[in-house]
């Protein structure tokens, strides 16, 4: 699988990082453009990433309802993910006002991340490493599962604090290795798969059970959170799978082969929402 090799550094002060998302600053600052990666970049040349294959819990979700506020989930274990996220790109220390760094130690790290595309928002969808790589400055290089175990990505996969959102660009073999990583972080109860709620179904009977109480799937959280911000206040969940279906997310479902959207695979009765199938069994098409 050959992705462009980008090398750069880290920087996350002024920044909110989380599980799966952190800014890069690539030593070219030509980078994007030159590889005609629709990345949106700041004043200063650095872009969001959108760590490939992972969903780190939520510590900061806006809504898509105008007025709406941040919403969360647990966040023992929203953090815990970021801040390994950070230990693994080499950060030793960070100072916070609330979840935005004000500071950091080192100042920077030096990383490398391999891409192909950007996403809808702009945000390069990478896998992201530590330290330098001997190859040319982007240059195409092939990914194989022995490369993708040293990636962040696979790492937070494999300590279990984060969970698997697979996209149809992501290549079988990785996603495979991925899946075997997640197989083994799920019988370890580690991280999120403790406590995950996502195929036992979660009740929701008012918002802190969702924002405090229930681990489960951040994209199944992210609609419901935009569902209920509709709602003015309600928690019904009669019409939430009509919003699903609205909302028209296209998802193959790898065990059956076939592709439907995201409300079929979602199952509601009364106050409790569940998957029919492990968040790894699905592949979500780009939009």
């Amino acid at each position: 699988m050959p992705l462009n090799l980008i090398k750069g550094e880290y920087r996350i002060t002024h920044s909110e990082p989380d599980g799966d998302s952190v800014h890069f600053y690539a030593n070219d600052p030509d980078a994007f453009h030159t590889l005609n990666l629709a990345a949106h970049m700041n004043s200063g040349g650095g872009v969001q990433l959108r760590l490939d294959a992972i969903d780190a819990l939520e510590t900061h979700y806006t809504p898509r309802v105008r007025g709406s506020f941040l919403q969360h989930q647990p966040l023992g274990l929203a953090h815990a993910a970021g801040e390994r996220l950070l230990e693994l790109i080499g950060f030793t220390d960070t100072t916070r006002k609330g979840e935005m760094i004000t500071g950091s130690t080192p100042d920077a790290t030096p990383g490398y991340i391999l891409t192909r595309f950007a996403d809808k928002y702009g945000r390069p969808v990478s896998l992201a490493y530590a330290g330098d790589r001997d190859d040319d400055d982007l240059s195409p290089v092939r990914v194989d599962v022995k490369l993708l175990k040293k990636s962040v990505n696979y790492q937070l996969v494999g300590a279990g604090l984060v969970y698997p959102t697979y996209y149809s660009k992501l290549y079988p073999d990785l996603r495979r290795a991925l899946t075997t990583a997640v197989s083994h972080a799920r019988a370890a109860r580690s991280g999120v798969w403790e406590g995950d709620l996502t195929t036992a179904g979660a009740k929701l009977e008012t918002m802190t059970d969702l924002t405090d109480g229930a681990v489960i799937m951040p994209k199944l959280f992210r609609r419901l959170v935009d569902y209920f911000a509709l709602n003015a206040g309600s928690m019904s969940l009669d019409a939430f799978p009509g919003f699903l279906a609205a909302r028209d997310d296209r998802v193959l479902v790898l065990s059956e082969g076939h592709m439907t959207g995201f409300d079929t695979v979602v199952a509601v009765a009364d106050q409790t929402v569940r998957l029919d199938h492990p968040p790894e069994d699905l592949v979500f098409i780009e939009k």
